[in-house]
């Protein structure tokens, strides 16, 4: 069976908008399944450069699909192999949650496979 692994990474600037109140975290740090493929997600590392705790969540369609914690000034890494599979035309977004009027740098590492 043949696989292609694909990422949505990179370290990134935010302000938090409250806990309660997730927003994208960076126009275009989507993925779309591909037609007549489905995706399975692998791991979720991320870390946090500031002073308190802030949430990273996997989103799929507009609903939120995971939560994935990552305390102050630390890292997180969970694995999630063959959890589930993802459909075709699917698309999944990272947002973040972090308290209002928090500023800071996260650092996000979402790999999956397509089979």
């Amino acid at each position: 069976m043949h696989s292609t692994p694909c990422f949505l990474q990179g370290i990134f600037p935010f302000e938090g908008h409250g806990m309660t109140k997730p927003s994208l975290l960076q126009e275009g740090l989507t993925y779309t399944v591909p037609a007549g493929i489905t995706a399975q997600p692998l791991y979720f590392r991320g870390g946090n450069s500031t002073d308190e705790l802030i949430a990273v969540l996997l989103v799929r369609d507009g609903a939120p699909m995971r939560y994935f914690p990552i305390g102050a000034k630390s890292d997180t890494h969970v694995a999630l192999a063959v959890v589930e599979d993802i459909e075709d035309g699917t698309v999944l977004e990272l947002h973040l949650a972090a308290p209002e009027g928090l500023a800071g740098t996260v650092v996000v590492d979402f790999g999956l496979v397509e089979v």
